[in-house]
This record gives C-alpha cells, sequence and structure tokens, in this order.
C-alpha cells in the first residue's frame, strides 16, 4: 500500500469513528479524534472540542436524540494537513409543537485535519448544510408550523433549525449551504490550510 493511500485510510477512519463514538456515547474514545484545540461548528452550538463534549454528553444523558449517517469521503492531501469532506445526514428527533417529529438533514463535513506526532486529528469540523425535511413519527398527526418562522432560517436546514430553536436552542443562522458566499469563503479557507496558513475561523455573524 503506498503512504498516499495509507493516510486516507488513516483519515476515514477518524471520520467513521467520530459518527460512531458520539452517537453511541462513546466519550473517551470520541475524544481522541480531536487535536487539543479542536473545535466543532454546528447549528446549535460553536466552540472548543471539550466544550463541544461536554454539552452532547449533556444532552445524551437527557435523551437528545441526535444520529449521523455518513457517505462517500473526499480528501484533499497537502503533506501532515488534510481537508476531507464527507457526505451525510443528521437525523434530530424530537417533539415540533406537540407532535413527535424527524428532521432529516443532508450535507457534507468539511473537516480541517492535520497529523501531529503521527497521529491525525481534527482541528476544525464545519458541516455544509443542504437540505432538510421534517416528518412526523405518526403520519396521522401534523405539526401546525410557524410558517414566519421557519421561514427565517436558511434553506439548507430550516427545519433543523426550527426544531432546535423550538428545544431553546440559539440557532446560527449564517452557516454554508450547497452555494452562495458562505460555502465558497469555506472553501477559501479549506486551500489556505492546505497552503500551509494558520486556520481561520469563519466571522462571527453581525
Amino acid at each position: 500500500m503506498s503512504e498516499d493511500w495509507r493516510e486516507r485510510l488513516l483519515i476515514r477512519d477518524l471520520v467513521e469513528n467520530w459518527a460512531v463514538w458520539r452517537d453511541a456515547g462513546d466519550w473517551a474514545r470520541f475524544r481522541t479524534v480531536w487535536h487539543d484545540d479542536g473545535r466543532m461548528m454546528a447549528t446549535w452550538f460553536q466552540g472548543t472540542a471539550d466544550e463541544f463534549i461536554a454539552v452532547s454528553r449533556e444532552g445524551f444523558e437527557k435523551g437528545v436524540s441526535i444520529l449521523h449517517f455518513l457517505g462517500g469521503t473526499a480528501i484533499d492531501l497537502s503533506g501532515e494537513r488534510a481537508i476531507a469532506q464527507t457526505k451525510m445526514t443528521i437525523n434530530q428527533r424530537a417533539s415540533v409543537d406537540g407532535v413527535v417529529c424527524d428532521v432529516l438533514c443532508t450535507g457534507r463535513f468539511y473537516d480541517f485535519l492535520e497529523k501531529r506526532d503521527g497521529r491525525w486529528g481534527m482541528v476544525l469540523r464545519q458541516p455544509i448544510y443542504e437540505k432538510d425535511r421534517l416528518d412526523p413519527v405518526d403520519p396521522s398527526a401534523f405539526p401546525k408550523l410557524d410558517r414566519a418562522l421557519l421561514e427565517s432560517f436558511p434553506i439548507g436546514y430550516r427545519h433543523l433549525a426550527y426544531l432546535q430553536a423550538g428545544l431553546g436552542f440559539k440557532v446560527k443562522p449564517d452557516m454554508p449551504g450547497l452555494t452562495g458566499p458562505l460555502v465558497a469563503d469555506l472553501y477559501r479557507r479549506g486551500q489556505g490550510w492546505l497552503d500551509g496558513k494558520p486556520l481561520e475561523l469563519a466571522p462571527r455573524a453581525a
């Protein structure tokens, strides 16, 4: 096996471990996929890996239901740095206006990775939210959505944002979608990472 393929397999293994260990609540092993300065961006959370693990664990123990399903991965390698894009679906179940619903959000995990002391780890995970939908678990029940509130969220994750806002989360209003300036800026920052530049975080929403 070539060294290039070995590195790609290690990165793919890391990406898959993230989803399995996080959804299973295996927090000790989940911590190993991150570097010490790792950061997580999500609709409902933005901060350090350690903070993300703490709030995820708290939610898990309270019965918050968020699952992740992975598809193909494309990896750009540049020495000891990499950008990995992985097709994914986020599935969150909760009560929406009194009706238990599933939200399915499809997109990509866009990961900034680095090999340090012989180990690959995540430095930044930034999801890209492409489209979503909401389905009642009981098909005979229909939540009465606030249309104005729903349409105030970005189209790529508006149903997910609606559900999360109803749970009391402050949802970030400017996450990248399939197209547009936000995802173009993410690609620019990703290329900078591969070119050896310092990690550049997205500007905060106004």
